[in-house]
């Protein structure tokens, strides 16, 4: 009888004593923690330190050379790896869009002086969402990025798309056939306006500190000339991205020439606007995809500085049974 039951008593014991060395390890890997979490909030502080001194007294040349450093960087590697070969003249093509980045740049500077008083008095007067409550120096950094992110960026690019004497200017964004990392600040000088007058607004409703807003600048560019670079990662990788930031193959669906794609896509940094508000759409193949727009498919009009800058002020040309397609092109 004894026999019988010292079996099953020590069939019991092996996953006991197996479960009591898995607790052990976990306590003693707890503990370890514990005793360094202060030392880890110490490190994270410090870091955060760091950031907001670097940007809060980062000079206009720096962000002038970080904003040439990205597009050098992910032009060389589109160069190596591209995802369409495109037959055209990249320089021709380069010096083209970079005539448009730096009238951006001259138009954020004229803002500049008004963009950082206001961030300056709303941070001295606790205005905005960000001095509402006291938040971790994480939290505070992460909410900040997605509200600029939010209204500087996603919502001024979506009622672009949605007014039809704004969409004129965003067009010229639009009409580049061969999309590569030059194409992000491809901007009509008056649709840098409407961007920068968002980010205004932004500044006020967030209330954020200059540094946070410089911070935010930073990464909008580096994201911009990241998913538009005419490279792709493989799918499982994208597709994992895109939930959190736009993906390259996210954003160019959203250069599709044609419609509903165009008016898919939006975001710049987070995807998650997007997804929320239904404006997400993922396509398999972008292989498959045409980029440019369909009203103006001809190089002559598409690639000329001239041209581009005239668009908004001719007469709008609706594509079929699409964007704006009533009887009053004109308006």
């Amino acid at each position: 009888m004894k026999a019988r039951h010292n079996a099953p008593l020590k069939s019991l014991n092996r996953p006991t004593a197996a479960f009591d060395r898995i607790l052990t390890n976990i306590t003693r890997e707890t503990v370890a923690y514990l005793y360094d979490c202060p030392y880890l909030i110490a490190d994270h502080l410090v870091a955060m330190e760091k950031i907001s001194n670097f940007f809060g007294h980062i000079e206009s040349w720096e962000r002038t050379m970080m904003l040439i450093a990205g597009i050098l960087f992910f032009w060389l590697i589109e160069s190596f790896i591209p995802l369409f070969r495109f037959s055209y003249n990249k320089y021709r093509h380069a010096g083209l869009n970079i005539f448009f980045t730096l009238t951006t740049v001259v138009i954020n500077f004229i803002f500049a002086y008004l963009i950082v008083k206001a961030s300056d008095y709303t941070w001295t007067h606790k205005l905005g969402v960000l001095n509402i409550v006291k938040m971790p120096m994480w939290l505070y950094i992460l909410l900040a990025l997605m509200i600029l992110d939010f209204i500087s960026s996603w919502l001024i690019h979506w009622i672009q798309h949605k007014v039809k004497w704004m969409w004129k200017f965003h067009l010229i964004h639009h009409s580049d056939t061969f999309v590569d990392t030059t194409t992000a600040n491809r901007h009509h000088p008056v649709e840098s306006i409407f961007r920068a007058v968002f980010t205004l607004l932004a500044v006020l409703v967030a209330g954020s500190p200059i540094w946070v807003l410089f911070l935010y600048q930073f990464l909008s560019v580096l994201f911009a000339q990241f998913n538009h670079a005419n490279f792709s990662f493989p799918k499982w990788l994208d597709n994992a991205m895109s939930w959190v930031i736009v993906s390259p193959d996210m954003h160019k669906v959203h250069h599709h020439y044609e419609q509903p794609l165009t008016d898919t896509n939006y975001g710049n940094i987070f995807s998650c606007w997007d997804r929320l508000f239904g404006t997400y759409v993922h396509i398999s193949d972008v292989k498959a995809l045409k980029y440019g727009i369909d009203t103006y498919p001809e190089e002559t009009e598409n690639n000329s500085l001239g041209k581009l800058l005239k668009i908004p002020f001719e007469e709008y040309r609706p594509p079929a049974g699409a964007k704006f397609s009533n009887p009053n092109p004109k308006a």
